[in-house]
């Protein structure tokens, strides 16, 4: 129960009106340890309700206290513009019953209107890391003031080549800051970070690295040919046979983002792409058609792949095995949340070989091929001469044929034994 966290009355009030009772392992794990102001490295799958787990005990936190000027009070590191404004929402849910002030800086909104809310002063600050540092460069931020610095989705930001600008943004804010840092896997080079600006953490771990949620039925279609034309094909011949819900349907390359979300239109399914070159609004505006059922299928790249939370989605579908085995982990985690049962289904050609054998080395078992529904099959129409008659021919007519052919055969090969062109039935007068 939450209420045996240590949260107080109005936090507990708001996660009650959101319809949660129960807290989820990393929730209950890191929850008492934020409040008690420990630093924290949560490892934790995607869909584990990990967002909560800092952003309950920070609105507890910085339910006292006053933001000044251009000093954030905390800091909230995101690697993308949809999961920095995910977790705003979250702030706007469960802290409703407080007065905390919040900015978001993120690429594609204008520095005038961020600017104005950074001079009013701000409890939650929570940004992409290139749009903080322009920010700070360009002396609209102090980081002096911030006393709880949150790193989400550390390893992403480690695929996305972040970790330069993270290290420097550490350097940037108090030595004596709480910090929250949590990642879904721990390479090497995320346990260095940690081990050099993280203090004595509390280490909470829900799934060992890289695992699936068990909620989530895993299936492959393999194909034995590269061709994108079939492999379009057979993906719709998936969709119809499941029924689909809703889906998110992953794609390795922008542009076959954009070349399936047509093909799908085209054969009458609702979908529509979303990637990292349309602008901030259409993302925004296509990610609430989705929310709210009016978008079917949302094709997308891997930016969509970590931690949007979207709830009740029925299919995750990989038109492309994904180049790396953690972001096959961080696709399906988009289904089968929260203790629901999910599908993911992932199409694979010849050339996805080696990446297929990667991500079945991590789950240390082989993904089950899909129990693909035999296509009736149809006897072709009978071909039809060009006076209109079928050509079809009985066994009868064929026998009949076959014996007039052998008759005629023989007849010449009788005609070869004897010059008389008789055969055998030599008439009398020929004796």
């Amino acid at each position: 129960m939450f209420d045996k966290l240590g949260l107080g009355p109005k936090t507990l009030q708001a996660i009650k009106e959101a319809g949660y009772t129960e807290p989820t392992p990393i929730q209950a794990g890191a929850i008492p340890k934020v409040l008690q102001r420990q630093d924290v490295l949560g490892i934790a799958q995607t869909g584990t309700g990990k967002t909560a787990s800092f952003t309950l005990p920070m609105i507890d936190i910085l339910g006292q206290g006053r933001a000044k000027a251009r000093m954030p009070r905390s800091l909230i590191i995101e690697p993308t513009r949809e999961l920095a404004a995910q977790v705003a929402e979250n702030f706007e849910k469960y802290g409703k019953y407080h007065r905390l002030s919040m900015a978001l800086l993120i690429g594609g909104v204008s520095f005038g209107d961020q600017d104005k809310k950074l001079m009013q002063g701000v409890d939650v600050l929570i940004a992409t890391p290139g749009r903080l540092l322009d920010q700070f460069e360009r002396g609209k931020i102090l980081m002096s003031g911030v006393q709880l610095l949150v790193i989400d989705e550390a390893d992403r930001m480690l695929d996305m080549g972040f970790i330069p600008d993270i290290e420097r943004i550490f350097k940037m804010t108090p030595f004596t800051r709480q910090t929250l840092f949590f990642s879904a896997t721990m390479p090497s080079e995320i346990q260095r970070i940690v081990d050099t600006f993280l203090h004595n953490p509390a280490r909470i771990e829900v799934a060992r690295p890289a695992s699936t949620a068990k909620t989530v039925s895993q299936y492959l279609v393999s194909l034995r040919q590269n061709d994108p034309k079939q492999k379009r094909a057979k993906l719709r011949q998936v969709m119809k046979q499941e029924s689909l819900k809703n889906a998110i349907l992953f794609c390795n390359r922008k542009r076959d983002v954009d070349i399936v979300a047509k093909s799908l239109v085209r054969h009458g399914i609702n979908a529509e792409p979303i990637h990292g070159d349309l602008s901030q609004s259409a993302r925004t505006e296509t990610l609430a058609r989705f929310k709210n059922g009016d978008v079917q299928i949302l094709v997308a790249s891997d930016v969509a792949a970590r931690g949007l939370d979207i709830p009740d989605v029925s299919h995750v579908l990989n038109f492309d095995v994904p180049l790396h085995a953690e972001d096959y982990v961080h696709r399906i985690g988009r289904t089968g949340r929260a203790g629901k049962t999910g599908t993911s289904i992932t199409l694979a050609t010849p050339l996805d070989s080696k990446s297929l054998a990667a991500i079945e080395d991590m789950l240390a078992k082989p993904i089950p091929p899909y129990p693909m529904a035999k296509e009736a099959k149809t006897t072709p129409p009978p071909k039809v001469a060009k006076d209109g008659k079928s050509k079809k021919r009985t066994k009868k007519h064929k026998s009949a044929k076959a014996e007039h052919i052998s008759d005629k055969a023989k007849k010449s090969q009788d005609s070869q034994d004897d010059s008389t062109g008789f055969g055998s039935h030599v008439p009398d007068f020929f004796r």
